[in-house]
């Protein structure tokens, strides 16, 4: 019993301590809106993020909720979404992530798929990562 105890503890010290990679909290946000979770995606976003989507421009966390966010969580409950590849480079507290992305979904009875890139900024402070800037774009493919 001693021995599952010790163990289930350090699996859970273990999952604690990468939890909060850049990669996992990209990969969270991607999670929260498929699950239609506004709380936990607005939660991995700084306040002052800046996201730009379509030559638009959202200059905070609270318009990016106000705006684009209940429609993007409609569109990724009702879709997938596959990284193809990802990479990520960190210099100190900031991590850029870039990925190619496919995403299906069925949008006024018609099966779409799109491609997509993005880019995103991820800043370590008082040591959680958040998600300062987005850079996302999409087509269809030929």
């Amino acid at each position: 019993m001693k021995k599952i105890i010790i163990s289930f503890t350090l699996s859970v010290l273990t999952s604690l301590a990468f939890a909060n990679e850049p990669k996992q909290v990209l990969a969270a946000f991607h999670d929260a809106l498929a699950s239609g979770d506004k709380t936990k995606a607005t939660e991995l976003l700084a306040p002052d993020i800046t996201i730009y989507e379509s030559g638009y421009v959202e200059r905070s966390r609270a318009e990016y909720a106000k705006h684009h966010l209940p429609g993007d969580i409609a569109f990724a409950k009702t879709s997938t979404h596959r990284v193809l590849q990802q990479s990520e480079r960190r210099e100190g507290n900031l991590a850029v992530i870039w990925e190619e992305t496919e995403t299906k979904a069925t949008v006024k009875n018609k099966e779409v798929r799109y491609l997509g890139t993005s880019t995103a900024l991820l800043q370590k402070t008082s040591g959680t990562w958040s998600i300062v800037h987005v850079h996302w774009s999409s087509r269809k493919p030929k």
